[in-house]
Parts: structure tokens; sequence; C-alpha cells
């Protein structure tokens, strides 16, 4: 198990880089797949989560492609989100946890398809909007064992006309915060399998860097098909799940 878990490791590393996610989208269902729960997963996800986004947000910011003039309001936000997650894990059922991580990916899947590349208006720049939209989506998220990118990034594109490249640089970013609050919520309520989920976060910094390293080079029109592309997976990994 130990080493399978290494090899889902550098692979969710590898999402994560390319595509500015926390990975959890995708380990979560894989996971599952492995026998784990859907709170065990939750748990296992969050610890790797904090590797993936710090390690990727690092690159990015040294590759120049992280600002954090507005990145920093989403992260503060999600830290505040995710504080509540532990309380959801705790009195939700496993069915229902299911079920919004189902609903999460089909709005992710919905908005991002129908986001132009370009949007060609200006950015918005509301603090206290990044704020707000921050909190909900950690709170969601990190509730269900992912870091809030793949939501994230359709309501930056699609709603606050962010180019793609630097909405997927702020996302991973963005995990950063609500991982970490998400862990110590978690942690509290007894919701962290800490051993499976260092192995699987300490292999997934490789690829991490291979995966940044690809998508500095990737067209924005293939990058979006890819995203659309790892959403329908998840999608159907997740309702192959619940069927």
């Amino acid at each position: 198990m130990i080493i399978e878990l290494m090899v889902v490791g550098l692979f969710t590393g590898v999402i994560s880089g390319f595509f500015g996610v926390g990975g959890g989208l995708i380990l979560v269902p894989i996971l599952l797949y492995f026998g784990f729960d859907i709170k065990e997963a939750i748990g296992i996800s969050v610890v790797s989560m904090m590797f993936s986004s710090i390690f990727g947000s690092y690159l990015n910011f040294k590759k120049g492609t992280l600002h954090l003039k507005s990145a920093i309001f989403f992260g503060f936000g999600g830290f505040i989100g995710g504080l509540g997650s532990g309380f959801i894990v705790e009195n939700l059922s496993a069915k229902t946890l299911t079920i919004i991580l189902l609903f999460a990916v089909v709005f992710a899947i919905y908005k991002f398809f129908m986001s132009p590349i370009k949007s060609g208006k200006k950015e918005i720049e509301n603090r206290g909007l990044f704020f707000l939209i921050g909190a909900v989506v950690g709170l969601l998220a990190t509730s269900v064992g992912i870091g809030g990118s793949l939501i994230l990034i359709p309501i930056m594109v699609g709603f606050l006309h962010f180019e793609l490249k630097k909405a997927i640089s702020a996302s991973l970013f963005f995990v950063v915060f609500s991982s970490i609050s998400a862990f110590l919520s978690l942690s509290y309520f007894g919701h962290i399998d800490y051993f499976h989920g260092v192995i699987i976060g300490i292999s997934s910094l490789l690829g991490v860097f291979f995966g940044i390293s690809v998508s500095q080079k990737t067209n924005p029109t293939r990058h979006k098909t890819l995203i659309l592309i790892l959403n329908i997976i998840t999608l159907g990994l997740i309702l192959n799940k619940i069927v």
C-alpha cells in the first residue's frame, strides 16, 4: 500500500502543479477506491494539499506568475472558511459529503466551460469581495477534502475576469490557507490520518515541480481544455462511487 500511495502522491503532485489545484479533487476519489472511507480520505487529502500548495506557490512566486496583491485576500478568506470544515465533517454523513463534492464538480465544469479564455473586460478588484468568496469556497471545499481551486478558478475567470494563468497561480496559493485551516479544524475533531497524508504529501513534491514546469509552456486554450477533462474524469469517478 505504501508504494501505491507514493505513486498516487507523485501523480497528484503533477495534477496540482499543472492545474493550480491542491489535488484533493482527484485524490479523494482515488483514496475511496483504495478502501478509505470519505472522512479518512478527506483527512489524508488535506495533509497532502498543504505540501503541494506551499511548494507549488513558492515555485510560482519565483517564476513571477503569483501576484500576491489579489491572491492574499482570497487566501485570508479561505483560512477563515476552512476553520469550519471540521464541524461540517463531524456533523454530516459520508453520503452528504459525497453529494456536496459531486455538485462542486458539476458547478466547476459548467462555469469553466462557459467562460472565455480572455473576457476582454477589466479585472474586478474588490478585496472585500475576494475575502468573502474565499471564505465560502474555503468552507465548502475543505469540508469535502479539496482545496477549492477548481471552484475558485471558474469564479475568478468567469465572474472576476482574471486571465487563466493568473487565476491558476492565485488559486494554488489560496489552497495554502484553506488547507492549513482545514488541517487545524480536522485535527481538533480527530479526522486527520497523519501517516498516509505525509507519505502522499512528500511524494507529491517532485510531481508539483514537473507540473508547474509544463504548465508554464502550455497554451491557455489547451490548458483550459485539459482542466475540463480533469473535472469530467473526476465527476465520473464520483458518480461511479455513488452508484
